[in-house]
């Protein structure tokens, strides 16, 4: 292997054909340490299955050998942290053969190697994941997309206006990231644009889908100081938090966080006011739709000063609910019990006799909101089962 240097300041890279430029890991700001980030015990465990084979193979000495985690992908490019610093990684031969184990995502715990004398390392193994955040993209014979891995906590961003939000697309999320082992808080920006009448209610929306368990927190970066008091009172008001204090408070030290959200929701200028400073690129919203314009294009990694870590994720126009029935249970558990009841195992919960989530929604055990909301959503999913080709395996 020849040895490869940064003289220029960035890595040229073939990229469908073509030459791209890839940041040059120096010129980058804000990437976690590795004593940011937190491998569960059963990933230094078989971190140290991994070197154990590699070195009794005569593949390479232990001291090239290292536990690492992703922070960034650019263009496919991973970039490792581990702890004797942070280093580009080409594929092992073994990760490109289209296995299982072959496709890495920003959070992935690998077993890494760095050659002697050399600046880019190579990935032999990705650690078993303890969460995967995925969507489903593509048709019939589509595929499960990680958008990042081993995340704790997925804060689910959404812009407020001057008229009522559709928590819809805030459920959506919510269901994938409990189907995928994360933890679920609301961050509702530009609150500017609502005023505090309508926090209220779009408050009051998101309570009475998700219910009171779930943590929401509303910001309004940019606004003035006497606007910022009064929106400040009025989530006090609602019983959510106020503000980037509140919003770091999600994320304690030792935690990764995913931020999810449509573009134009305002995820990079939230993570600015988070960082203190203007770090992320924004991008102004369309006013033709209310809809933005991507901004964020590589997925990473940011360390935020005295929490924990976030993923910067771009902007996802769609997400799809393709096999999240297990989340769709853990959002509406009281729902998925009574579904339990229903006199027939394909009940729709629409007209069919003996239907016991009418029957507990009638008695009064869970609202309409998440009466609809969990009907709506099961449904989609059994008409997206049914589209799929036979051989495709959720």
């Amino acid at each position: 292997m020849a040895k490869r240097s940064h003289k220029s300041g960035k890595r040229r890279v073939r990229a469908g054909g073509a030459d791209a430029a890839l940041p040059a890991l120096s010129s980058l700001s804000d990437l976690p340490a590795f004593s940011d980030l937190r491998p569960s015990e059963r990933q230094r465990s078989a971190f140290a299955l991994e070197a154990d084979r590699v070195v009794q193979a005569g593949e390479a000495g232990r001291e090239e050998l290292d536990l690492g985690c992703v922070v960034r992908l650019d263009r496919g490019f991973p970039a490792v942290v581990t702890d004797h610093g942070v280093y580009r990684a080409e594929f092992a031969a073994s990760l490109t053969k289209g296995d299982d184990n072959s496709r890495v995502a920003v959070g992935d715990w690998v077993c890494a190697r760095l050659p002697q004398g050399h600046d880019m390392g190579i990935l032999l193994r990705i650690l078993p994941r303890e969460s995967d955040i995925a969507r489903w993209k593509g048709g019939s014979r589509g595929e499960r997309q990680t958008l990042a891995a081993n995340v704790d906590v997925v804060l689910v961003t959404q812009a407020l206006g001057p008229d009522p939000i559709s928590v819809e697309r805030i459920v959506r999320s919510a269901v994938i990231a409990r189907d995928c082992g994360a933890g679920v808080s609301v961050v509702l920006t530009k609150v500017d644009r609502a005023g505090a009448p309508m926090l209220e209610r779009d408050v009051a929306l998101v309570r009475d889908v998700l219910g009171s368990d779930v943590p929401v927190v509303a910001t309004c970066a940019g606004a003035n100081q006497e606007d910022s008091s009064e929106l400040a009172g009025a989530a006090r008001d609602c019983g959510v938090g106020w503000g980037e204090g509140d919003v770091r408070g999600l994320v304690p030290p030792g935690t990764l966080a995913i931020v999810l959200g449509e573009s134009g929701a305002g995820k990079s200028t939230l993570l600015n006011a988070l960082l203190g400073r203007d770090a992320l690129q924004t991008g102004a919203v369309r006013a033709s739709d209310d809809m933005g314009r991507h901004t964020t294009v590589a997925r990473r990694m940011v360390a935020l000063p005295g929490a924990g870590v976030i993923v910067d994720e771009p902007g996802l126009r769609s997400l799809p609910l393709v096999g999240h029935e297990r989340g769709l249970a853990k959002v509406f558990p009281e729902v998925a019990q009574a579904a339990l009841s229903c006199r027939f195992r394909d009940c729709t919960h629409t007209h069919e006799p003996g239907c016991g989530v009418r029957s507990a929604f009638e008695a009064g055990e869970f609202s309409r909101a998440r009466f609809d909301a969990y009907v709506s959503l099961a449904s989609e999913m059994r008409s997206s089962a049914k589209t799929l080709d036979p051989d495709v395996v959720l």
